[in-house]
């Protein structure tokens, strides 16, 4: 593997033996090895306006959330577990919950603690990037060799549109003011950890209509900063953010912006958008099997007692994918649950919920068709929806269940959330 922004700097030359087996690091990586991200980092120091952290919420795919909070000795503990179950183990990240400077010195502890039983592992952390000042020579103390920072933006009337506020030195700032000490943070922390050889990946998030325009910016100036790698990002619409309304990125706008960066400097396009508790292989996330604070009895038993048939609703673009806000569906993928497997059943047309995201939670009568369509479903399995057509799927009997990721994992997690819900 070679790199031309590494000529000179032969720490990092040594670095990407390693980083051939950090999955996120490498598109060749993701197809062999797993990681582990331990969710040690509950506090954050800034508060962005597309984040809404839900600590127990399994249903969610994205970063930012966690079904527990880890102690550092817990994060060893289920090292020990995953790493016997899953041998391909190769990288350890801490990526919040919150932030993993926020929280420095749980997030310190359980690197050390893991380091000093198994120091093959590669070790790596995502940061806002506010305190890298702060603790950018403790990172390399450790021996951490992959750092992520997420950065959206060089203008700090643009930051002023993405955060609300941040925490400082114990002062609270807001508008521009808080942004401008964010980014000069930021490319102050990049420039450093390059300069002594850690690998910088930059994620970015494009958010249509207020930094989208500014992200080719962005790539130049990370590179210029020593940065290795950029992931830019989709906005993912999370329910009680500021940005709940906002349109979602889609897929085509973020190839075709990395496309458009990857002239100034490399672009990861494998991305996940992995959970802060997220475990096993990129397209395979396994985070429930290892939960540290779960009742596996009740578990096992509410498998045992799956009936023989289930149906669930599935919105999905393109039938890969739970990809689809509900309102936005203009069919059904129907799957029923027999003799343990699920099959396709059919298809079922409607009329959209809504026509525009103002119109979603609009309570109209004409709206109650799209509801009975799916109405003799145990479940409905989709990226978003509403608090009415949520309301009213329920008083139906449909268990709702939102997620965004392979509709084959969806499926699975819906058997496992209805067995849940027969076990109660």
């Amino acid at each position: 593997m070679s790199c031309s922004g590494c000529k000179g700097n032969p720490e990092i030359g040594n670095h990407l033996v390693q980083t051939n087996r950090h999955p996120c690091y490498s598109a060749d990586a993701h197809h062999k090895y797993a990681r582990m991200h331990l969710p040690v980092a509950p506090m954050c120091n800034i508060s962005c306006n597309y984040c809404n952290r839900k600590f127990d919420c399994v249903n969610e795919s994205r970063p930012g959330v966690t079904s527990e909070i880890l102690s550092p000795e817990e994060a060893l503990q289920k090292f020990h577990k995953v790493k016997a179950a899953i041998p391909n183990l190769s990288v350890i990240g801490i990526a919040g919950p919150g932030d993993a400077l926020a929280n420095w010195p749980k997030t310190r502890e359980a690197i050390v603690r893991i380091k000093a039983e198994d120091d093959s592992m590669i070790f790596c952390l995502s940061t806002n990037g506010l305190l890298l000042p702060d603790y950018m020579e403790e990172i390399v103390e450790l021996d951490v060799k992959h750092v992520t920072v997420t950065m959206n933006c060089l203008d700090a009337a643009i930051g002023a549109k993405i955060y609300k506020h941040i925490y400082y030195r114990e002062k609270k700032y807001v508008g521009e003011e808080a942004a401008r000490i964010l980014l000069e943070n930021q490319l102050k922390g990049i420039t450093w950890l390059a300069q002594k050889g850690v690998l910088v990946k930059v994620n970015m998030v494009m958010i249509k209509g207020i930094n989208d325009h500014h992200i080719p910016a962005v790539a130049k100036r990370v590179k210029a900063a020593g940065a290795f790698i950029a992931n830019i990002m989709p906005l993912i619409p999370a329910s009680g953010s500021v940005f709940q309304d906002y349109p979602q990125t889609s897929m085509k706008e973020i190839q075709d912006m990395r496309n458009l960066c990857e002239v100034d400097i490399k672009q990861m396009k494998h991305c996940r958008q992995c959970r802060a508790d997220a475990i096993g292989m990129l397209d395979y996330d396994r985070s429930e099997e290892f939960r540290m604070h779960e009742e596996p009895d009740k578990l096992a038993e509410a498998s045992c007692q799956l009936p023989k048939h289930y149906t669930v609703a599935v919105t999905s673009k393109h039938g890969k994918l739970v990809d689809q806000h509900f309102g936005h569906a203009s069919e059904f993928l129907i799957y029923q649950y027999i003799n343990h497997k699920f099959i396709l059943a059919e298809a079922r047309s409607v009329d959209k919920y809504c026509n525009g995201i103002t119109e979603c939670d609009d309570d109209a009568e004409e709206k109650q068709a799209v509801i009975e369509a799916i109405a003799d479903c145990d479940a409905v399995l989709t990226m978003r929806i509403g608090r009415v057509p949520q309301k009213k799927l329920i008083n139906k009997g449909v268990l709702v269940l939102e997620y965004c990721s392979t509709v084959e994992s969806g499926l699975s997690y819906a058997l496992t959330q209805l067995a849940m819900k027969e076990a109660i």
